[in-house]
């Protein structure tokens, strides 16, 4: 039986090709779904990108709602996503491996962005197109949340609900990068895989140095007894959506390593490379504490960012940075460190002055006015 699946997960460059090289899948097709006008284009989906978007904990709070109240939902404009329709075989491939496939390839519980993507255009969601499709959504959504949570991600937001309508993207963004190999296709997923279920893997398990630069917060050995280590979860690590990754664990579990501070006390924050110790704190750390220790860990000391970063310097007026940001394509600036938005390139302007500028910061975000 031939049936379609559309799924939303960033940027759909990435994702078109992703599917596509699954055996069974017969064609994937680029788009945009999930809005609430007609005919959207690219332009259309970029400039409506910064509406704010209530987001999807859970298609469950939405079962049940009579058409009424579905009405009243659908008053306010409501930005299309990102979208690709998958055309599959099911002689050949099961909607529950697509759907698992589409858990693992993004973050789902990251809103309106992907990483440094960032908008409600490229928010994550499944629209399905039978009941089957829609009870595999949930059931692994459910499955997926229990792994995310096992490894101290937060709620998957994504958006769960029957296809409406799908409008095919541009010709020129259908197969991009089969036909630019080398174009932009980052990888936003968190690395967990519906096989550790089956590996029934639980908190205090090994775990082994991922090489690179990575951040271990050393827990109590019977998880959720340590409440200043609760409470650094809740401040900090939630709310950490930086590049190096950062994992939770006992110290018993650590295999491979080389730590020399003593891990006793919890938490303990330890900055890592290529297995190493490179510096420790024993201790909850404010989030100030937390990213200046991060500061000089990612961007070294006396460096020139550093300095930008911690020390209120200033780039020089058409550094280098300026000259390659200065042009970018539609897109948020984030933050290094914490990987949080800070500006829009819709409210910049060219100020001559040879910084970059703008005429105002991303709303609610990492800024403060004094």
């Amino acid at each position: 039986m031939i049936l379609e699946i559309f799924f939303a997960a960033g940027c759909f460059w990435g994702v078109e090709k992703n599917f596509e090289s699954i055996e069974g899948v017969v064609d994937v097709v680029s788009g945009y779904s999930g809005g609430s006008y007609e005919d959207p284009t690219y332009e259309d989906v970029l400039k409506n990108r910064r509406i704010q978007s209530e987001g999807f904990l859970s298609v469950l709070k939405n079962i049940g709602l009579s058409d009424e109240e579905k009405a009243k939902n659908k008053n306010a404009l409501i930005n299309h996503t990102e979208t690709v329709k998958v055309v599959y075989d099911t002689s050949q491939v099961s909607t529950e491996d697509l759907v698992k496939n589409f858990w693992e390839i993004h973050d789902p519980t990251q809103l309106d962005r992907q990483g440094n993507d960032v908008g409600n255009n490229y928010r994550s969601a499944i629209y399905w197109t039978n009941e089957d499709q829609k009870n595999i959504a949930i059931e692994t959504g459910r499955e997926y949340q229990q792994l995310l949570n096992s490894k101290g991600y937060g709620e998957i937001v994504t958006e769960m609900t029957a296809l409406e309508k799908f409008w095919p993207a541009e010709n020129y963004h259908q197969d991009y990068l089969l036909r630019n190999p080398n174009g932009y296709c980052p990888d936003h997923s968190t690395g967990i895989k519906f096989t550790e279920l089956a590996s029934n893997e639980q908190f205090g398990q090994d775990i082994e140095p991922l090489g690179g630069k990575e951040i271990i917060v050393i827990g109590p050995e019977v998880e959720g007894t340590c409440l200043f280590c609760l409470e650094f979860e809740r401040k900090v690590t939630s709310k950490y959506q930086g590049t190096i990754p950062l994992r939770s664990t006992p110290a018993s579990a650590l295999n491979g390593f080389e730590i020399e501070s003593r891990t006793w006390a919890t938490p303990t924050i330890i900055f890592i490379e290529d297995g190493r110790e490179i510096w420790a704190h024993q201790g909850i750390m404010s989030s100030e504490e937390f990213y200046r220790a991060l500061g000089d860990f990612k961007l070294g000391e006396g460096s020139e960012p550093h300095k930008v970063a911690f020390n209120e310097g200033t780039d020089k007026r058409f550094c280098v940075q300026y000259q390659i940001f200065k042009d970018t394509p539609e897109g948020i600036f984030v933050d290094k460190l914490s990987g949080r938005p800070l500006f829009d390139t819709a409210y910049r302007f060219d100020s001559k002055s040879g910084w970059l500028s703008f005429t105002q910061p991303v709303n609610n975000e990492v800024y403060e006015i004094v």
